[in-house]
């Protein structure tokens, strides 16, 4: 070992030592500053032997076993970092940290996946750690020039959360039941009207994202609705929404008096026979559920004409996180090269990657670029072509809840 590098490694030790002896007076506070100040190095000596709690759905057995059997071992392994995903999103995340911060007795989360309106949320309320994801070794490898991947909802993300992969939401269909589907939402409506119980959308994320497509498609396009939240807007735009669901929901699975509870639920209707559509907010789902003998054989996605929400999620730190550092080599290794396309594979989850293939190492572009192409899936250049981005988040938000007291509750 060269002199220049143990004398490096003797500074680096120092620093984490004075930074774990520091004086109690001190405070989180200064704790996560003098982090913020460490070599990255020095970041991974700190997480070694340290734990994570990572707040995350757990509604997806592939992207479950993805955590499960091939993250964890391998932070366990390579960091001495013990992972341990557990369930929770959205408003569950934020209620938990905003009791937590009231308790005042520090945080049990240590890592958190999340985007759109959890991120604005968390980030109102102070409740994030930051900056922190552009320290990270392998953002060098971002798309940084994809306005998707690098906001969120509009929002910039200020070294917030990490970008941790990208989607976009198709239609599923089955192409012996359905061989000539709809292609826009005005054929959508007209088929589901002549084909009475054989649609509906589910209640969560992805059936209010389907709703918030209609509403730019009837509202004039996406780009009437970018740049914040616009009350005038919603009203107009959402009123039409409204009248669509009116008329075509009678025609709904169940006419319109039930909805599944979650894309699960969903997918099981579609390949029992029950419906003809499922959706989904990846667009590679079709191909990762076919393989796995979820959906039938003869499944395949499309996008509508009118666009397609394409969206980033991303991993954040709570404020209280108790090991942070550990949480950041988390974060950094979701990043790496290996893990992005571990994701990416067919077979294992599908997730789009947020890296820009042509800045990463040779071995790794060849990865990439020879990943099994599948004629389930969308052709890359259409769902580029029709890719729409998310707006603010309050405009979900209030479609969710809109929709939720108007239709679910039968009050349309």
């Amino acid at each position: 070992m060269s002199r220049a590098v143990a004398v490096g490694r003797w500074v680096a030790l120092l620093a984490v030592g004075a930074l774990a002896c520091r004086p109690a007076g001190r405070g989180p506070r200064a704790a996560d500053e003098a982090l913020a100040r460490l070599p990255w190095d020095s970041v991974v000596a700190r997480a070694r032997g340290g734990s994570v709690t990572w707040l995350m759905w757990r509604g997806d057995p592939s992207i479950n076993k993805y955590v499960d059997e091939w993250v964890t071992p391998r932070v366990r392994e390579r960091f001495g970092i013990n992972l341990n995903p557990v369930d929770g999103q959205g408003a569950a995340i934020l209620n938990q940290l905003v009791v937590e911060r009231e308790a005042g007795h520090g945080g049990t989360a240590d890592l958190l996946w999340i985007n759109g309106e959890t991120f604005a949320n968390l980030r109102r309320e102070k409740l994030l750690y930051g900056p922190w994801a552009q320290r990270l070794p392998n953002a060098q490898y971002l798309d940084s020039a994809s306005s998707i991947i690098m906001r969120d909802f509009e929002a910039d993300p200020a070294g917030y959360e990490s970008p941790w992969g990208s989607v976009q939401f198709a239609l599923i269909y089955d192409t012996i039941r359905t061989p000539e589907p709809p292609r826009s939402f005005a054929e959508l409506g007209t088929w589901i009207q002549a084909h009475p119980g054989r649609f509906t959308h589910d209640q969560s994320f992805t059936g209010i994202s389907f709703l918030k497509q209609l509403m730019y498609a009837l509202g004039g396009g996406v780009a009437r609705f970018q740049g914040g939240f616009n009350e005038d807007k919603y009203r107009e735009s959402s009123e039409l929404v409204w009248a669509w669901l009116r008329k075509t929901s009678p025609y709904f699975w169940r006419k319109g008096a039930a909805y599944p509870a979650d894309v699960a639920a969903l997918e099981r209707l579609f390949a029992n026979g029950e419906i003809d559509f499922a959706m989904s907010m990846n667009q590679n789902d079709v191909v990762t559920k076919v393989r796995q003998g979820v959906l039938p054989a003869s499944a395949k996605a499309l996008v509508l004409r009118e666009g397609t929400l394409a969206n980033a999620h991303f991993v954040g730190i709570p404020s209280d996180a108790p090991h942070k550092a550990a949480a950041m080599v988390v974060a950094n290794f979701l990043l790496s090269p290996e893990a992005q396309y571990q994701k990416q594979r067919p077979d294992v989850w599908a997730d789009g990657t947020v890296l820009a293939i042509e800045r990463l190492p040779r071995e790794w572009a060849d990865s990439f670029s020879h990943l099994a192409t599948d004629s389930r899936a969308v052709p890359r250049d259409t769902l580029r072509r029709y890719a729409v981005p998310e707006v603010n988040p309050a405009y979900h938000e209030r479609i969710a809840a809109d929709w939720r007291a108007r239709v679910r509750s039968g009050g349309q």
